[in-house]
C-alpha cells in the first residue's frame, strides 16, 4: 500500500463507498457457440472472455442502477436522505426521455436530488466520477451518488459473432464526498477528451435494438489499435496530474473492454515505471464488456477478493465510444 498524498490542488472530494450488481443468468463461451459460428477457445484467444452475465427482458437498466447505487450508499456508511446528486453514465437507455438518473434516484427514495445522465459510453464513469468530484469540491454537492449502468444485451445482434461474444449486462456504482484539505484520501484531477474522426469505430447503427443489421457495430481492429496505443498516455497524464509517479499506483483499474487490451495497456505502463506487483482487474474474463458499468465492478469485485486495501492509490481508466477517453487517479477508503 503506497502512503501518497494527492498533489495539494485536488484535495476537497474523495471516494466514499462503492456498489455493484449483475444479473444471475451466466452465458457461457458454450452457451454461444450453440447459437453462432464460434467457440470456446477462439472467444479466449480473441477478447479473453470465458462468461458474461445477461439481464432477463424484465430486468431493466433502472432497476440495475438502483440495485447498485443502494449498495454504494450503504457502504459510504450514508442513507438515501444524504445524497444531493445523483449521475447515471449509461449509452443503453432504451429511451432518451425520462432520463435514468431521476428515476434511479426514486427507487432508491432519494428527497429531490439533482439527477442527470450522462453518455460517454464507456468512458462514462470516469468522466461521471470528474464531474462529481468537481461538484463537491465546487460546493454545488456535498454527497454525489456516480452510477455506470448498462443494459447492453438489448442493443445486440446475437447472431453477430463480433459484438455478441463481447458485451453484457451489469451496474456499478460509487459515492463521492467531501474531503479535508490535509485528507490523504481524495480523487485526482480527470485527464480526458475524445476523437470525433473515429467516431464511427463504435456506433449504435439505425437505433436498431436486437435486431439483424441494426445495434451495436464496432469495428474491432481499429478500436485494438486505437486502445493499444493512445490509451497510455491518457492514463500517464492523469497519475502526473495527480502529482505522483508511475510507481506510486497500487492498482490499475481500466474500462473491461478486451483483456489482450488492458494487458497491453499495463505493459505500457509498466515500461514507464509502474511496479511489476501492481494489480490489474481481469473482470472481463468472467463480466464481459459492461461500458460504463465495468470500472466500479471490477474495482468492487476486487476489493471483495481481497486484493486491495484501504489506502491503495487506484489508476481509473475509460475509453469507448465516440472515441472518449477519461483517467484519473483515486485512493481506497
Amino acid at each position: 500500500m503506497s502512503a501518497v498524498k494527492l498533489a495539494p490542488a485536488v484535495p476537497g472530494a474523495r471516494l466514499l463507498g462503492l456498489g455493484s450488481v449483475q444479473p444471475d443468468n451466466v452465458v457461457t463461451n458454450d452457451d454461444l457457440a450453440e447459437r453462432m459460428d464460434t467457440d470456446d477457445q477462439w472467444i479466449r484467444d480473441r477478447v479473453g472472455i470465458q462468461s458474461r452475465r445477461i439481464a432477463d427482458a424484465d430486468t431493466n437498466l433502472v432497476d440495475m442502477a438502483a440495485a447498485a447505487g443502494e449498495l454504494a450508499v450503504k457502504d459510504a456508511g450514508l442513507t438515501p436522505t444524504d445524497v444531493d446528486t445523483v449521475i447515471v453514465a449509461s449509452c443503453t437507455m432504451p429511451n432518451p426521455i425520462p432520463n435514468a438518473a431521476a428515476q434511479t434516484a426514486y427507487k432508491i427514495g432519494m428527497a429531490a436530488p439533482a439527477a442527470f445522465d450522462l453518455n460517454a459510453a464507456c468512458a462514462g464513469f470516469c468522466y461521471a466520477m470528474g464531474t462529481a468530484a468537481d461538484l463537491v469540491r465546487s460546493g454545488s454537492s456535498r454527497h454525489v451518488l456516480v452510477i455506470g449502468a448498462e443494459k447492453l444485451s438489448d442493443w445486440l445482434d446475437w447472431d453477430d459473432r463480433s459484438t455478441a461474444i463481447i458485451f453484457a449486462d451489469a451496474a456499478g456504482a460509487a459515492v463521492v464526498g467531501p474531503a479535508a484539505a490535509e485528507d490523504a484520501i481524495g480523487i485526482g484531477p480527470v485527464a480526458w477528451g475524445s476523437q470525433g474522426d473515429m467516431a464511427n469505430a463504435i456506433e449504435i447503427r439505425d437505433q436498431g435494438r436486437s435486431r439483424a443489421g441494426g445495434g451495436l457495430y464496432q469495428e474491432g481492429q481499429a478500436v485494438f489499435r486505437w486502445a493499444t496505443t493512445q490509451i497510455a498516455p491518457v492514463a500517464l497524464r492523469a497519475i502526473e496530474l495527480a502529482g505522483l509517479t508511475p510507481a506510486d499506483i497500487d492498482v490499475f483499474v481500466p474500462h473491461q473492454a478486451n483483456l489482450r487490451i488492458v494487458e497491453a495497456v499495463a505493459r505500457r505502463l509498466r515500461a514507464k515505471g509502474a511496479r511489476q506487483d501492481m494489480v490489474v482487474a481481469d473482470d472481463i474474463v468472467h463480466s464481459g464488456n459492461t461500458s460504463s458499468a465495468s470500472i466500479p465492478m471490477a474495482l468492487d469485485h476486487l476489493r471483495a477478493a481481497g486484493r486491495t486495501r484501504s489506502g491503495d492509490v487506484v489508476l481509473l481508466v475509460g475509453f469507448g465510444a465516440g472515441l472518449s477517453y477519461a483517467a484519473q487517479v483515486v485512493v481506497l477508503p
